[in-house]
């Protein structure tokens, strides 16, 4: 048995939760939904796998760049 708590919401806190809630919803698995942190399982089958590969190869070419942004800076530090 789940133990129950009553809080207070500002109308404007009411109106920001109510927006999120889904179909049937209650009130407390908005809440859970949203302040819950996201599980690989909540996200998985989002993106094709072709879609998956692309973003794979942009994060590693932003990892490349920045490391090589990185050195560059170090770089001109080393010869200041």
């Amino acid at each position: 048995m789940h133990m129950s708590k009553s809080i207070r919401l500002s109308e404007e806190a009411y109106e920001r939760l109510a927006a999120h809630k889904r179909g049937d919803e209650t009130f407390s698995e908005v809440v859970l939904r949203l302040a819950g942190e996201r599980s690989l399982l909540d996200i998985a089958g989002v993106l094709s796998d072709e879609e998956a590969d692309a973003l794979r190869d942009a994060v590693e070419d932003r990892r490349t760049r920045r490391a090589d942004d990185l050195e560059e800076t170090a770089e001109h530090v080393r010869e200041a």
